[in-house]
Parts: C-alpha cells; sequence; structure tokens
C-alpha cells in the first residue's frame, strides 16, 4: 500500500513533491543513504569522511529504528500507541526522547495558538489519514515531565506525526557532530540540515521545490546554514495538482485545511521546531501563516497560488538565506 504522511511519520506528504532539494556538486563529496519513515535518508559527506559512512549508516539506522519504535501510531508497542491505548490519567512512563517531542509540540502548539495539534489525531483518522482513535482533546489536556505524560480524560490520545522526522533529524546531525564529521548535508524525508560547509568553501545549499511540479522545478535556493530546513503543503503524492482532501487539519474547525497554500519552508534552530511549524503555518493558508510568522519572527518562504504562477512571501530572516 502507498504510504501517507501518517504512516511515514512526517510533517508533509508534500515533503516527496514539494520539498527540499539538497544541491551538492559531485566534485569532493560522497553521498550514503538508505530508507527512513517509508522515506529515506541521505548524508552528503566530504571525501576525507568517506572511510566513516558504514559507522553512519549504522548510527542513522539506529535512531530512525529508535524514534519510531518511540513515536510510531502504528506500532502498538509504541511509547506513543501504549499510551494513547491506556485509560489510565495517572503519570504514564515513556522515554526521554519521546517526553522531549511531546515538550516541544505542546510548546508549538502554545506558540501558534493551537494551529500545530498534538491531539488531533482522532480528527485525523476521521479524513482516512491515520490511525489515532480516541476523544476530542486540546493540548492542555496533556502534560509532560522528564519521564512521564498523563493525559486529563481517559481516551484522549496523542499525535507526533508532525513532529517527530524533525527530532529524529536533530539526533542525527548530533550524532555525526560526536562522531567527528565537521562538514556533512543530511536529508531525512526532505528535511535537511547542514553541518559546516561544502568542500569547495561555500555553505551548502538547499534548493525549494516547485510544488507538484514534475519534471522537477526548483524555485529558490537558499544556504541554511546552522538552521534547519522543513517544508509543508498540500500537493497529492506523486501527482501535479492539490490533494481531494489536505492531510493537514485545521484545528480551529476540525476539518482538513483550506488549500490557499501550495507549500510553506520554514527556518529554526532545530528541525524538530521547523517541522512542527511549517505544518501549523500551512494549516493556517494564505493569511493566516504569514500573519503568525510575523507575530513570532519565524523565518519562513510563503508559496501561494497566482493567476501567473506562485506568489512569494518571506519573513523573518528567511530571505538572509537567498542564494537564487
Amino acid at each position: 500500500m502507498q504510504p501517507t504522511r501518517r504512516q511515514i511519520l512526517i510533517g508533509s506528504a508534500a515533503a516527496m513533491v514539494c520539498g527540499l532539494r539538497p544541491l551538492a556538486a559531485l566534485a569532493g563529496t560522497h553521498s550514503i543513504g538508505g530508507p527512513a519513515f517509508a522515506s529515506h535518508w541521505r548524508v552528503t559527506l566530504t571525501q576525507k569522511d568517506t572511510a566513516k559512512a558504514d559507522r553512519i549508516s549504522d548510527a542513522v539506522t539506529a535512531i530512525v529504528e529508535s524514534v519510531d519504535r518511540a513515536m510510531s501510531p502504528w506500532r502498538g508497542d509504541s511509547d506513543l500507541s501504549r499510551f494513547n491505548a491506556s485509560p489510565s490519567t495517572g503519570w504514564f512512563p515513556a522515554s526521554t526522547a519521546t517526553c522531549t517531542v511531546v515538550a516541544e509540540s505542546l510548546a508549538v502548539a502554545d506558540l501558534t495558538g493551537g494551529a500545530f495539534d498534538p491531539t488531533v489525531g482522532p480528527l485525523v483518522r476521521r479524513f482516512g489519514f491515520g490511525p489515532i482513535t480516541g476523544a476530542a482533546a486540546t493540548p492542555r489536556a496533556i502534560s509532560v515531565a522528564p519521564a512521564a505524560i498523563r493525559k486529563i480524560a481517559p481516551g484522549q490520545t496523542l499525535d507526533l506525526c508532525g513532529i517527530a522526522k524533525g527530532f529524529a533529524l536533530d539526533r542525527i546531525a548530533e550524532r555525526l557532530a560526536g562522531m567527528g564529521i565537521d562538514n556533512a548535508l543530511i536529508d531525512l524525508g526532505g528535511e535537511v540540515r547542514a553541518l559546516g560547509a561544502h568542500p569547495d568553501g561555500r555553505d551548502w545549499q538547499v534548493g525549494i521545490e516547485v510544488p507538484g511540479m514534475h519534471p522537477l522545478a526548483i524555485q529558490r535556493i537558499i544556504a541554511p546554514g546552522g538552521q534547519a530546513v522543513a517544508t509543508s503543503g498540500h500537493a497529492a503524492q506523486g501527482r501535479t495538482g492539490r490533494a481531494a482532501l489536505s492531510h493537514i487539519i485545521d484545528p480551529a474547525t476540525g476539518r482538513p485545511a483550506d488549500q490557499t497554500l501550495a507549500a510553506v519552508t520554514v527556518l529554526a534552530d532545530t528541525a524538530m521546531r521547523a517541522d512542527a511549524l511549517a505544518t501549523a503555518l500551512t494549516g493556517l493558508g494564505a493569511s493566516g501563516g504569514p500573519a503568525l510568522a510575523r507575530r513570532a519572527g519565524i523565518s519562513a518562504l510563503f508559496l501561494i497560488p497566482a493567476p501567473t504562477g506562485l506568489a512569494e512571501v518571506m519573513t523573518g530572516r528567511f530571505a538572509d538565506h537567498l542564494v537564487a
């Protein structure tokens, strides 16, 4: 069965069709990769680090498996699924990783006024995009501690699909840095983090794809520097044009978000935050998304369908990262 956004844990089905394209010149680099969350991972290394390729591959695979084991709603044995199935309103033991992601999801929910909502899983299922069932809730129904999470009523659930992949990318970047990898470009299912610089001395560069365009076309090229990059959008996987229903739920209406935006690309200090913010801003649409980004100082590029193609709105310091 063709995987959906919710099956691959990631923050945007559009990562495959209107996402990010690492732009690494072949000279002086070596790329390795493999499967991750029904998508892919890819690390572009400088030649001096190619001897570490097997160790890097093992490390990335272990992190991906660990995050899937903790936070996948499709695994009955994950922390997330066991918490969702539990009727208890007491503190539920969970891994440090899961609690870290829950804490960040609640922080982004607060920052976005609920536009990012980690309790939206039952609504997602209602429209055919996920497996989570349960009672209606809001982020205020969830509490988190360093090693436990809690809900205020039986039947309430968590959905971390819009943030868990970003967490995995952050852990991969930290692990590679700990292995002495100073310069690399890391792509996890279309979300990107860079370490150091390209071997020719310039910043690593990332192409932002035109949503749903086949063959591939690049809208903008950016140099993220130390920032993580994530993109979200409504385009259906594998074909041009809008999805019949967006996979992104607007918590304010309880329905799939209006498709007034083609895509949003976010720069943030962590991939976890970029992942969640990209989802939230997409759900807020062509008016609410840029308005929130300006208020909160979020660096983002909004691509908005227009009669002549795509209109662009940039917020925060996004324009400072433009290469072309």
